[in-house]
């Protein structure tokens, strides 16, 4: 959906991510605590540190976060920093009210639980991430710790959440704590679908001699628009041109087959893509 008026455009995206964490929200209350299961992250430490001392979630999931915010504050821009303290807050609250309807578990089975939850969990930060915020402050932290050192933001992440888990199995038992890993996974998982949507695009490098044959065949039979860049054999040290084009998953067979027959010899690459945005040349039906 497409809003251009920067109003309207903020207030839908707000309300998606009020939509989100009361997505969120709801598997934590609804699906993972009941089961005595949770998640990783703030939200994970939040969990454990509220069934050891009884402090409300929703105060300690917003309280643990504010650090972390406020230590990245630099790293993430203003805009990010707004609206993820909205959502924090707003998931802080909505745990807390879930609390209070007293709701009965959708599920009593702790498998059925980790995997429901997890779908439900990544469903729910993964509307608030694609619209511009997080829930989770250790992210921040990654991303800081990786500018300082040699460790990337994923490694960081994992570390933290393989000490979080491993705390997991003396408070809630391993199987508990195993229990909670199968549903990070699923969660990270379902996440990156809504994130990055199910129709995962491909990014394409051709180099061949008859580039001009290949490129106007792709943009006829696929309907896709493709760009040339400049390039340069190291070996030869002759000028060559690259073609660049983006395609569907679905769309990568027939690519080849394209390529086939065009140029034989022609080599490419096949790279995936988080998103894409922008470009006038319609797609049209393959043939």
């Amino acid at each position: 959906m497409k809003i251009k008026h920067p109003i309207l455009k903020q207030i839908y995206t707000y309300v998606l991510i009020f939509i989100g964490t009361i997505i969120a929200a709801a598997s934590i209350e609804v699906l993972l605590i009941p089961n005595g299961l949770m998640d990783g992250g703030v939200v994970g430490i939040s969990i454990m540190v509220s069934h050891l001392l009884g402090i409300p979630l929703g105060i300690l999931t917003f309280a643990l976060n504010i650090p972390f915010l406020i230590i990245g504050y630099k790293q993430i821009g203003k805009s990010f920093l707004v609206q993820s303290v909205f959502a924090i807050a707003s998931f802080s609250v909505w745990v807390e009210v879930l609390k209070l309807l007293h709701l009965h578990p959708i599920e009593n089975d702790p498998i059925l639980a980790a995997i429901f939850g997890g779908v439900v969990l990544g469903a729910g930060i993964g509307i608030i991430i694609r619209y511009g915020a997080s829930l989770d402050g250790t992210e921040m932290m990654a991303i800081i710790i990786s500018r300082v050192t040699q460790v990337s933001v994923g490694q960081c992440v994992l570390l933290f959440n393989v000490v979080i888990f491993t705390v997991a199995g003396f408070v809630f038992g391993p199987s508990e704590a195993m229990y909670s890993l199968l549903t990070y996974f699923i969660a990270s998982k379902v996440m990156d679908i809504v994130v990055e949507g199910l129709d995962e695009a491909k990014c394409i490098m051709i180099v061949s001699e008859r580039y001009e044959d290949v490129a106007s065949a792709i943009s006829a039979r696929l309907g896709r628009g493709v760009t040339f860049l400049d390039g340069e054999g190291s070996y030869l040290r002759r000028r060559v041109k690259v073609i660049y084009v983006v395609v569907t998953r679905i769309e990568i067979s027939k690519l080849k087959s394209i390529i086939i027959e065009k140029d034989p010899n022609a080599f490419l690459t096949i790279s995936n893509v988080a998103d894409v945005l922008g470009g006038s040349h319609k797609k049209k039906s393959i043939h």
